[in-house]
């Protein structure tokens, strides 16, 4: 059996999917594509915005914007670069994009664990009945000053309880917020719907903030997942290839 399942790779497509439903609308941070205006809108608003290719993949040439007293930083990875005002800044921004379309996105300040920024994966797949279920929940722990939490961009995979424990979420904090994932996975794939067919699996990227609240940073149609062959416990690899087997994803 071949692979079946659509695919999507515009980033803002799928935010407009989201913000046009009342029960997801919630949780995407402020997103718009990136022009000048925007740009300068995103900056009066917030200290911190990310730009991000509309279609990019892996957490690739995301870059972070930092307001100074004294003008802008740009970090990409670990590397970080000044500007003195909004129209050197617009200008290197442009530069990067290389005539591709971007997006710049609020920036979240994600949730620390021992001193490591993480994100959360909700790996929601559909059945044969055409019904979605959240099969896995797990961590991306980013780097120490790198600025995606990828596995591709030296992140680690961890354990979603113990990774909020380890940022000092309680017990019970934390099996509420597990729930309430479970339950954004599903509605994000029941959104989804409404737009085109054929969808069988959704990978969310959930940051929490300091707060514990969560945004969506991104929903990929095609989640990679093999990384959770390494992990100690096999169970959600297990999980997730038992629904996967059923469109014909191989791992």
């Amino acid at each position: 059996m071949s692979y079946q399942s659509t695919s999507i790779g515009s980033k803002w497509i799928k935010t407009k999917w989201l913000l046009g439903k009342k029960n997801t609308r919630a949780y995407v941070p402020q997103t718009m594509p990136f022009t000048r205006g925007n740009l300068g809108a995103m900056l009066a608003q917030y200290a911190t915005v990310y730009f991000k290719p509309t279609g990019g993949t892996g957490g690739s040439n995301i870059n972070r914007i930092r307001k100074l007293k004294d003008g802008y930083q740009v970090q990409l990875n670990s590397n970080k670069q000044r500007y003195a005002t909004q129209d050197e800044l617009y200008e290197e921004l442009k530069r990067r994009a290389k005539g591709r379309s971007y997006l710049l996105q609020k920036g979240i300040q994600l949730a620390e664990a021992n001193g490591r920024p993480f994100d959360i994966r909700v790996m929601v797949q559909k059945s044969n009945e055409g019904t979605w279920k959240s099969t896995a929940i797990f961590t991306k722990i980013g780097k120490a000053g790198k600025v995606a939490t990828n596995y591709h961009q030296g992140g680690e995979l961890g354990y979603f309880k113990p990774t909020l424990a380890k940022a000092g979420f309680g017990k019970s904090v934390i099996a509420r917020k597990e729930e309430e994932l479970k339950q954004l996975g599903q509605k994000v794939g029941r959104a989804f719907d409404r737009h085109m067919k054929g969808f069988r699996e959704l990978g969310l990227d959930v940051a929490l903030d300091g707060e514990g609240n969560a945004w969506i940073l991104e929903v990929n149609t095609r989640p990679q997942f093999y990384p959770l062959k390494q992990m100690g416990d096999k169970s959600m690899y297990r999980s997730i290839m038992s629904y996967a087997k059923q469109y014909g994803r191989k791992g």
